[in-house]
């Protein structure tokens, strides 16, 4: 499997009591991403807030960060992220937060080291747009919402 460098820094260097983003099992495509909070947070139903992570990336040109819900969370507590798929671009350096959202019924508590998101490396491709009097028809042509039915 092919692999890349990606450098990472604790926001706070004196904190080390989380662990660095990892891979949970030998086959997973998203490194999990943990809170970095100071005190719990507790997060109601509707409720949305910015949870830090402590941590900020260096992503190689090439490439992007993708920021991704836990399916876990999600079915379990209706717990996910707004903005998502976020991307952390390759010259971006400030730390990575995280928009939780409860979709839930109950309140939800974030505690520090809680396994809120994953972070998935992915190769990207620069377009360069050309523009054109008229697009190529195809079969569905500009068939948009439900046009194939529900």
């Amino acid at each position: 499997m092919e692999s890349v460098t990606i450098k990472v820094t604790r926001i706070n260097p004196h904190e080390s009591d989380l662990s660095l983003p990892q891979y949970m099992t030998e086959y997973a495509a998203g490194l999990d991403l943990c809170a970095a909070v100071a005190e719990d947070i507790i997060l109601n139903p509707g409720e949305r807030r910015l949870v830090v992570t402590g941590i900020a990336v260096a992503v190689p040109e090439g490439y992007e960060a993708q920021i991704r819900p836990r399916s876990g969370l999600a079915l379990s507590h209706g717990i996910t992220l707004l903005n998502t798929p976020g991307t952390i671009d390759a010259d971006y350096r400030g730390e990575i937060g995280l928009i939780v959202i409860n979709h839930g019924e109950k309140p939800y508590l974030i505690r520090r080291g809680d396994r809120l998101a994953q972070m998935v490396i992915c190769k990207i491709y620069r377009a360069r747009l050309e523009e054109a009097d008229c697009l190529d028809i195809t079969t569905r042509d500009s068939g948009g919402f439900g046009h194939t039915g529900t």
